[in-house]
């Protein structure tokens, strides 16, 4: 099979002039763009007897730094494991919630989960609820926030006498509000083990 011939095309080849007319061309536009501006916009004011209705400026969700979690850490520094973020009560503002611990240097202690909002007044974050208290000797796996629920698996240990190392309960927990406060439950498809 023949190939037809295609003769050699002299603007194939690039010169030094073509890229200096490129960056010249380039220059010159974003020169015009910067003097030729748009004219200034009017919006269409709602027909009588209707309001006119904004979506709500987007809020970024509280940050957990300068937080002051209530754990007892000695001199060890409190560690945020896992944060996850969503409109928990439905006021249009997002939540964090946070799994919080001792960072320790050996051994497994315990989780915290812990609801961050911000405060009407500073716009700070702040602690509204605690969903695992330190206390009840629990750690977080499998932690999502979806749909306006926090979901988690904790592990836990049947008595005092269970190793911390080895966890011997495993409970899946869901949360919600409902009626002004966060309400556990047991997700539908939960399995215990």
């Amino acid at each position: 099979m023949q190939h037809p011939a295609v003769p050699e095309l002299a603007h194939t080849h690039t010169h030094p002039i073509h890229w200096l007319a490129t960056a010249t061309a380039v220059a010159g536009v974003v020169a015009l763009s910067s003097v030729v501006q748009p004219g200034s916009a009017t919006a269409a004011q709602p027909a009588a007897g209707t309001e006119a209705r904004s979506a709500p400026a987007a809020v970024a969700p509280p940050a957990t730094t300068d937080v002051h979690f209530p754990l007892n850490c000695g001199p060890q520094k409190v560690r945020v494991q896992k944060q996850a973020t969503g409109d928990l009560d439905g006021d249009g503002r997002p939540e964090t919630v946070a799994v919080v611990r001792c960072d320790a240097p050996m051994g497994t202690p315990p989780d915290g989960v812990y609801i961050l909002t911000r405060a009407a007044d500073t716009g700070r974050a702040r602690i509204v609820a605690t969903l695992v208290d330190p206390e009840d000797r629990l750690n977080v796996t499998d932690f999502t926030v979806r749909a306006g629920a926090v979901t988690a698996t904790l592990l836990g240990y049947s008595s005092a006498d269970v190793p911390s190392c080895c966890p011997d309960l495993r409970t899946q927990a869901k949360w919600h509000w409902k009626g002004g406060a966060f309400v556990r439950s047991t997700p539908a498809d939960a399995h215990s083990v």
